[in-house]
């Protein structure tokens, strides 16, 4: 049976193996291009051929229209494909701004990053006009299947603000220009937030909310005037993220000669939570197969690393920062898949944390006992 590194091994041979079949099929493209060869087999253009002659998708045929086009005029960007320090993914924002010219100085800009992090330096290089001041609120017309009509809210950092909700539970002017759109109602709103950059340091935020805190926004608007939206949400955001890192730290305002030792052995104090989390940053410190930190901020928690069940002390020293899943994986070290699964109601490792992770195992028997911070 091959060992994960053995496998690991050859999902590296493989992506090295379609990154370069990929590099060469752009160059060919290229090539294909400039002779124009796609209007000698009586297509309009590249991307109609892409698309009609050889069967892909819109996107499919734009993504390759433009990396074909790239090539043709900054040769360099070929390599970095092949290697994959470039992604496929953001040639179309690389195109925005790397010419023949300055491809020297920006195009390792973009090694490695995402589409949004391609867009975010993009922004910075060539910021779009600073959007007017405004907001706007638009009618939504309620879904068939939809008991609540939901909003539509559009935040850019620094002034502009877009509101699209119902206008009797908002009440503002409305700007007729805008037409009303049909919204179905959300099935989740969990990270449904989407963020374009537009310029160095603004971006635009799109997210939906409910009738309920469109309402509160309104009468927030109403107690404080001099702020503009982007403030006020900002502001709001400020207090959750300041009680989320005071609770996450184990940080207290109360004197420390107030705090009673609790009897619960697995009790963490909160000076020991404190030095934990200032010592490790507020990230993951597990170690990847790399030899790099995991360095997640998402589902954090204190882990034993000898775990509680095992006589380990919630001191500093036996204490470090792990993300959910993190700790699930040194858990399942300790105790063993079978074992775990008692607590984790089928949960794997990557799965996001949630309930199905168990903090304490009833009964007083052997087990993970995770201490995650609440």
């Amino acid at each position: 049976m091959d060992t994960p590194r053995e496998l690991s091994d050859r999902l590296v041979t493989l992506l090295r193996r379609e990154h370069a079949a990929l590099a060469e099929f752009l160059v060919a493209l290229a090539d294909f291009d400039v002779r124009r060869a796609w209007a000698e087999l009586g297509y309009a253009s590249l991307f109609h051929y892409l698309h009609r002659e050889l069967r892909l998708s819109k996107g499919s045929a734009q993504y390759r229209k433009v990396a074909a086009e790239l090539i043709q005029a900054v040769p360099a960007v070929v390599e970095p494909l092949r290697d994959g320090r470039l992604c496929f993914t953001t040639v179309i924002e690389v195109a925005r701004v790397v010419t023949a010219e300055n491809w020297e100085a920006v195009l390792p800009r973009f090694y490695g990053l995402s589409r949004h992090e391609a867009a975010e330096v993009v922004a910075a290089l060539a910021p779009r006009p600073a959007p007017p001041v405004r907001t706007v609120l638009t009618a939504v017309r309620r879904s068939a299947s939809s008991t609540a009509e939901p909003t539509v809210l559009a935040v850019t950092s620094g002034s502009t603000v877009e509101l699209t909700g119902p206008v009797a539970a908002v009440g503002s002017t409305v700007e007729p220009s805008v037409p009303a759109v049909p919204v179905a109602a959300p099935t989740s709103s969990f990270r449904s937030a989407e963020l374009t950059p537009l310029t160095a340091d603004r971006q635009r935020l799109h997210v939906t909310v409910s009738e309920r805190f469109a309402r509160k926004l309104e009468r927030l608007r109403d107690l404080r005037p001099d702020l503009s939206d982007d403030a006020l949400l900002e502001a709001g955001v400020d207090l959750l993220l300041a009680k989320a890192e005071k609770r996450k730290s184990g940080h207290t305002d109360r004197p420390q000669a107030a705090i009673r030792p609790s009897r619960d052995r697995g009790h963490i104090p909160a000076d020991v939570r404190r030095e934990v989390w200032k010592r490790d940053g507020g990230c993951c410190q597990w170690r990847l197969a790399s030899g790099e930190r995991c360095g997640s901020t998402h589902s954090l928690q204190l882990d034993h690393v000898v775990p509680r069940a095992l006589g380990g002390a919630s001191t500093a020293d036996n204490l470090r920062v792990l993300c959910a899943a993190h700790n699930l994986e040194a858990a399942r070290r300790v105790f063993g898949d079978a074992w775990m699964g008692r607590y984790t109601k089928g949960r794997r490792d990557g799965d996001r944390a949630g309930p199905g992770i168990v903090r304490d195992v009833p009964g007083g028997a052997p087990g993970p006992a995770p201490s995650g911070v609440p």
